[in-house]
């Protein structure tokens, strides 16, 4: 595997992992609070109709012309990955809490406990299948992105969709090991990580898109992904100094 491809299947994997474990909140509440069967009906659901947008959109991203896909897809990811990256140095720094998966567990537990109970033909308990689908859903349509643009521009969506299904394995083992959601899990680290990770790639194919000829090429992102965790690390000092300086100020941004 070359150097490129193992930053596209560790990006992927790392993203997806993340969202996993979100989705794997919520399908665990879900079938905690209304039963397995519904959650798990509204989890095969979702997979379903993520693995159709999939084989949609893959061919349909290949006919765009590379150079117009690198720059329209380098800019969304660059956006994608400075929100990452803002989220995780505002967490490190202490301006902003940091994501508690177990209150979140919490929470979709004791929304699903009050909804009222009913099913709809071969689905058991409506709201357990809808709260699932819903879940894997919408964090699986961060996932389809990343794995349809990034196995695109390096042309090699199997191994993009390899380190997606690899992440998603991984957090469900767990998971259903658990029976909990993974509260251990450095989500901020992991969050950014991909940030970085995210924003190299996102300047690195702008640039390929607006003419620019990286040297050495893909070797650039070796540059690139550390200069940018070096200038994401020192902002999360800075911040967090600032902080300690003036905690009521800090508190009120927060």
């Amino acid at each position: 595997m070359s150097g490129g491809g193992f930053a596209l299947a560790l990006t992927v994997f790392l993203a997806c992992a993340v969202e996993a474990v979100e989705a794997l909140t919520i399908v665990l509440a879900a079938a905690t609070t209304r039963g397995w069967r519904s959650a798990m009906q509204g989890l095969a659901a979702a997979l379903v109709v993520l693995a159709v947008v999939v084989a949609v959109l893959g061919p349909a991203v290949r006919v765009i012309p590379l150079t117009s896909l690198r720059l329209v897809v380098g800019a969304l990811l660059l956006v994608f990955g400075l929100q990452w990256l803002r989220k995780a140095v505002l967490r490190g720094s202490g301006y902003r809490a940091l994501h508690d998966e177990t209150a979140s567990f919490q929470r979709q537990i004791d929304a699903a406990a009050k909804a009222s109970s009913g099913g709809r033909g071969i689905v058991d308990d409506w709201y357990g299948f809808t709260l699932s689908f819903k879940g894997v859903f919408l964090e699986g349509l961060e996932v389809v992105f990343i794995v349809v643009t990034f196995g695109a521009n390096q042309h090699d969506i199997p191994l993009a969709v390899l380190g997606a299904a690899a992440a998603v394995a991984a957090v469900a083992l767990l998971g259903v090991a658990m029976r909990a959601p993974l509260a251990r899990v450095p989500e901020n680290t992991m969050k950014f990580t991909v940030g970085v990770m995210l924003t190299a790639f996102g300047i690195f194919w702008s640039g390929e898109g607006a003419g620019v000829v990286w040297p050495h090429t893909d070797a650039a992102l070796l540059a690139l992904v550390p200069t940018i965790a070096a200038a994401a690390i020192a902002a999360t000092l800075v911040l967090k100094r600032i902080r300690a300086r003036s905690p009521r100020q800090a508190e009120a941004a927060s």
